[in-house]
């Protein structure tokens, strides 16, 4: 942070991107719920304090304390150094050596001490910023137990076991308690946390009204109690079994590569002087806890008991709505400010406008060709030239295409059963998500909904629903499918198969309360995600104007999923049936073996097995002649202002790029890549103060779009955006700093996918018509981007600036000082 001023006469205000960072954290419920719910359970430990900063504290840093720390804990000698990978030992040690042999060893205190056990339970109430208007704005809830320390292996895999089965399912019975309940909209609270020297487990409800505040708490306190003392179901806890064995043995990190993922894990305990490898040998304790399960001990009640139950270090905190609460911390900002300014005299207030001018001259001032040339990097040369290419075989079975790839997957079987989204009217496209989850969480004729989820649990690794929606490759057609994405251990593909045929053809949809649940679950994850998640609610806003399939998108996940959503609530309320109608409509329309698509992606070995079930599978499905429906995307206002209750705003602009005359070339995956790491970063990050700059492309549908996170600004960032055009025109790009751009690139292209998402990438590019030889055009053009590329590049985007639309997400004040100092006028949706 740093203190900003213009003139001597102007207002002193406080400028950092840390700061602005915290403070859009801050306006969060849920990051302030569970970021004082860790504090409040640590009163007396290094972890009481915010790692990010409290935005009221982070001007209380000095400089000369920020570098000591700086000096201390980030020194060599208080690092914990990995290795992953088939290289060559010797040579690793060799590049390491030259990197710390100009240090000295030096003491660092920095062992985490333990937090002393409270004697009783503790009870806190603190505000959120509800904005200016509250009503309907309810209260949150956590209850928070301290834990054992973190590295005895059996300990921490019987507490995450648990922790699955109180409350990560529809069928666990303390989230089931809780939603039964009625007393609040959804779950919140961290789970079980093990990344620190002592565990904890926190749990809660968000959307609880003042006065049940007391009820939830005993209803948790009570649920465990009898789950202690009558025992848990031993369907869930074989079903909570095979799920977490399942997830360590096929080891699947997503997006993260593997080797990252292991060396956090081993940190879970190296980072406290224990042994790094215990975390990643699952075997012994698995194997111990099976053994207390088959022998009948009441294993895991005996945890509750001990580590919940008997645990008097526990902390409640509630959140209660204040619709003052941004008012008063802004005044006492302003007020700071004010003081330390009148303590100044004119020579300190000289100095900072001066600092103020270096500062902005040192952020515009480009690092020199010697410094850059010090970063290791690699070249050209470096790269492969040819793209990456997935098996993909196009079959048939009964009727229905079958797209397989033979990948091997370690015995597993991903199938991914897709339906077309287009043989519905698109009013039904809001009910999409909702309907995909009731499939899997309302039951079925022979077995309720937490039967359902327990038999997924026992036999599968898996089951759930996902949409998708895109343009399709060079054409105005759109692509939107629904998809229930499960996967299991070979031998249990008859069971995957069986679960699916029943969720397709036997699910019941009337149970009305589940679905208000659900409904009420729905909503309260949107909301959850407004502020942590603002860049990307604004980017689908933005796609939404201007084509069908994000449009689509935006109605199925987005503001307006949100909108309808809490309409759909009073619709379920008090006129139920027609609801019903609409689930068993779009059952009808969708479930059957006319319109679907089967994506498996297993070892060829295996697949001769599998191959005959999937022909079974889809001839027990019911026929469902359906025909293509026309969408017609309504026209969005060209500038939108979306108003929450926060301190910082997420600017967004954007266009159609292919309807301004553009023609789809590689350079534009380096362009934007480049604008983000350079342009955006330096103007809208380091000397804007916003926490993030983003520049997206999409091919498919050609819309480009700039984004801002956290952000201060509101005019000035549009400024930027505007400015973009002319900012490439006239760039002088060396050739290292085009290289650097084109290896990034490069590197998205060749994104890190393990097995199943292999197949799901290589499924969206057949339905999007994306062939191969598409994909090694761009790479070509990608590898060959030139600076006149940039330039070029620069004039397409100069119609941006008066035929791009506008979608802006802050707080009313923000909009209306917009509005009154450049005449730009908001078309406002309150969202939260």
């Amino acid at each position: 942070w740093h203190y900003e001023l213009e003139r001597v006469e102007d207002p002193l205000a406080y400028k950092g991107v840390v700061f602005n960072e915290m403070k859009g954290a801050y306006s969060s419920p849920d990051d302030l719920l569970d970021e004082k719910s860790q504090q409040l359970l640590y009163p007396d430990s290094i972890y009481h304090f915010d790692s990010g900063g409290d935005p009221e504290a982070i001007p209380q840093l000095t400089y000369a304390q920020f570098k000591q720390f700086h000096d201390t804990f980030y020194h060599p000698s208080n690092a914990r150094i990995f290795f992953y990978g088939n290289d060559d030992p010797a040579e690793r040690l060799r590049i390491l050596d030259a990197y710390l042999k100009d240090f000295d060893a030096i003491d660092v205190p920095s062992e985490i001490q333990l937090q002393p056990r409270l004697s009783q339970a503790r009870r806190f109430v603190l505000p959120y910023d509800a904005g200016e208007a509250h009503d309907g704005q309810k209260s949150y809830l956590t209850l928070n137990w301290l834990l054992p320390e973190v590295g005895e292996p059996e300990l921490t895999l019987g507490l995450s076991i648990l922790a699955y089965i109180l409350i990560e399912t529809p069928a666990s019975p303390l989230r089931k308690a809780l939603i039964d309940s009625g007393l609040g909209e959804d779950l919140t609270g961290r789970g079980l946390e093990t990344g620190m020297r002592q565990m904890f487990f926190s749990t809660g409800m968000k959307g609880v009204e003042r006065e049940n505040v007391g009820s939830v708490e005993k209803l948790i306190l009570d649920t465990l109690s009898h789950l202690a003392s009558q025992g848990i179901d031993p369907e869930m806890i074989a079903a909570a079994i095979n799920t977490i064995e399942f997830r360590l043995r096929e080891n699947n990190t997503g997006s993260f590569p593997r080797g990252l993922v292991v060396m956090l894990r081993a940190l879970s305990t190296w980072n406290f002087d224990g042994d790094p490898l215990a975390p990643l040998a699952f075997e012994r304790p698995l194997s111990a806890i099976k053994e207390r399960i088959a022998s009948g001990m009441r294993y895991f009640e005996g945890l509750i008991q001990e580590h919940l139950i008997e645990n008097d270090h526990r902390v409640t905190l509630i959140l209660e709505p204040d619709s003052d609460l941004s008012a008063r911390r802004e005044a006492l900002e302003r007020e700071r400010l004010d003081q330390a300014r009148r303590s100044m005299d004119e020579s300190e207030l000289i100095a900072i406008v001066e600092n103020t001018q270096e500062l902005k001259r040192r952020q515009e001032t480009p690092d020199s060709p010697e410094a850059l040339a010090t970063i290791p990097a690699l070249s050209l040369s470096d790269l492969d030239k040819e793209i990456k290419r997935i098996p993909l075989d196009v079959l048939d079975a009964k009727g229905a295409r079958i797209l397989f790839h033979d990948i091997p997957t370690n015995g597993i079987l991903y199938l991914d059963v897709g339906f077309d989204l287009h043989c519905l009217p698109q009013e039904w496209l809001p009910f999409v998500p909702l309907f995909g989850r009731a499939l899997l969480e309302m039951g079925t004729e022979m077995e309720d909904y937490v039967r359902l989820s327990q038999r997924i649990g026992r036999s599968t690794g898996g089951i759930r629903p996902s949409w998708f929606s895109s343009m399709s490759q060079g054409s105005q057609k759109s692509q939107a499918w629904l998809f229930l994405r499960g996967k299991a251990v070979t031998p249990q593909t008859h069971e995957l198969l069986a679960i699916l045929h029943d969720v397709l053809v036997k699910v019941r949809l009337d149970n009305r309360e589940r679905f208000r649940q659900m409904v009420l679950e729905a909503k309260a994850e949107q909301e959850t995600q407004l502020i942590p998640m603002g860049h990307r609610v604004i980017n689908q806003r933005l796609r939404a104007h201007f084509n069908e399939a994000d449009w689509a998108n935006e109605q199925m996940n987005g503001v307006g999923n949100l909108l309808f959503l809490r309409s759909l609530l009073d619709r379920v309320e008090n006129g139920w049936p027609a609801v019903l109608q609409t689930l068993e409509s779009m059952r009808a329309t969708l479930l059957g073996r006319d319109s679907i698509l089967l994506n498996a992606t297993i070892d060829g070995a295996a697949w001769d097995q599998v191959y005959p079930l999937l022909g079974q599978f889809v001839n027990s499905l019911p026929a469902n002649p359906t025909s293509a429906k026309e969408w017609s995307s309504p026209s969005l206002s060209p500038v939108e202002g979306l108003t929450i209750p926060a301190q910082v705003n997420y600017v967004g602009k954007g266009a159609d790029l292919y309807k301004l005359g553009y023609e789809l070339h590689g350079s534009v995956q380096v362009i934007t890549l480049f604008l983000r790491s350079t342009w955006l970063w330096e103007k809208v990050r380091v000397q804007g103060g916003a926490y993030g700059g983003f520049s997206l492309f999409d091919r498919q549908s050609g819309v480009l779009t700039f984004l801002s996170y956290r952000d201060p600004n509101l005019l000035g960032t549009l400024d930027v955006y505007n400015r973009t055009a002319e900012f490439l025109k006239q760039l002088d790009l060396s050739a290292p700093e085009l290289t650097k751009s084109i290896i990034g690139a490069i590197g998205e292209m060749d994104a890190y996918l393990l097995p199943d998402a292999q197949g799901y990438m290589s499924m969206i590019r057949y339905l999007t018509g994306i062939t191969d030889e598409d994909r090694q055009r761009l790479r070509d053009q990608v590898l060959a981007t030139s600076l006149d590329d940039f330039r070029r590049f620069g004039e397409v985007l100069e119609p941006v600036e008066d035929h791009g639309h506008v979608v802006v997400m802050g707080s009313p004040d923000a909009m209306n000082a917009a509005n009154s100092e450049s005449g730009i006028s908001f078309d406002t949706i309150k969202v939260l």
